[in-house]
């Protein structure tokens, strides 16, 4: 099964993310796109940043300080996105027709997960590294990052890993550690280089920094206001992210 068509199975699960994707062709602004698909501005990049990432490729090309927030609209892949989500829809009726007992929904209520991981970076295994009862697995997603990520060997087993299989790597927002863009991080705690796209400073949490990396893919970190003052980050600036191997999670999508 493509990627394409995984990605249309999760957003089949979040149907107002289709919603999103339908109105930004629309309305051509994420703004107005949120509003007629029902969430929040920064419920609609959250989305957009998740489902990009997924792609491994932009589906939502937009350009900031546009008039309504940036304007918006489908890159190509997402157009096919689209409809390819519209044919599944189509299929998952005859599906559901079919189904002759409430038990069979239950069951795919259940297999069909969500996850609370910001960061959802789409991937394939390069090369399983063994450290005793544990692997360590080395990952693409770019023509020039990588990751390794830890995980026992009976989860190894378990999403049947081994090289060019597709998986995603899942790890929360206050996991991911930013340092200058001049920093030297050991090639061992993972370090990506990109540019801040965004900062979201809350005066009653954490602040929210978005991290555009070269792939086109995005992270999200969470801050402390004194670490985000210490660092000085603005958008624009370049930064350097890094993630403990132990600290991602791995999901084979097929």
């Amino acid at each position: 099964m493509s990627q394409l068509s995984n990605l249309a199975q999760h957003i089949a699960r979040r149907p107002q993310r289709i919603a999103l994707l339908q109105q930004i062709a629309a309305q051509g602004s994420i703004t107005q796109a949120a509003k007629a698909a029902g969430i929040s501005y920064k419920s609609a990049w959250d989305a957009i940043d998740e489902l990009n990432n997924l792609a491994g490729q932009p589906l939502v090309e937009r350009s900031i300080g546009g008039k309504g927030g940036g304007g918006a609209r489908l890159s190509p892949t997402g157009e096919r996105l689209v409809q390819l989500y519209q044919r599944l829809e189509s299929l998952q009726a005859q599906l559901l027709s079919a189904a002759e007992q409430a038990d069979d929904l239950q069951l795919l209520g259940r297999l069909m997960l969500r996850t609370s991981a910001r960061n959802q970076l789409s991937g394939q295994v390069v090369a399983i590294h063994p450290q005793g009862r544990n692997d360590l697995i080395e990952i693409t997603f770019d023509a020039h990052a990588r990751l390794l990520a830890q995980i026992t060997r009976d989860s190894t087993e378990l999403l049947e890993l081994a090289p060019g299989k597709p998986v995603v790597a899942l790890f929360k927002a206050g996991s991911l550690q930013l340092h200058p863009a001049d920093s030297t991080i050991a090639a061992a705690d993972n370090p990506l280089a990109g540019q801040i796209e965004q900062v979201l400073d809350d005066a009653d949490g954490p602040a929210e920094v978005r991290i555009s990396l070269p792939s086109g893919q995005t992270l999200c970190a969470l801050l402390e206001r004194s670490e985000l003052q210490r660092l000085g980050l603005l958008p624009g600036q370049a930064v350097l992210a890094s993630i403990a191997p132990a600290q991602i999670l791995l999901g084979s999508p097929t």
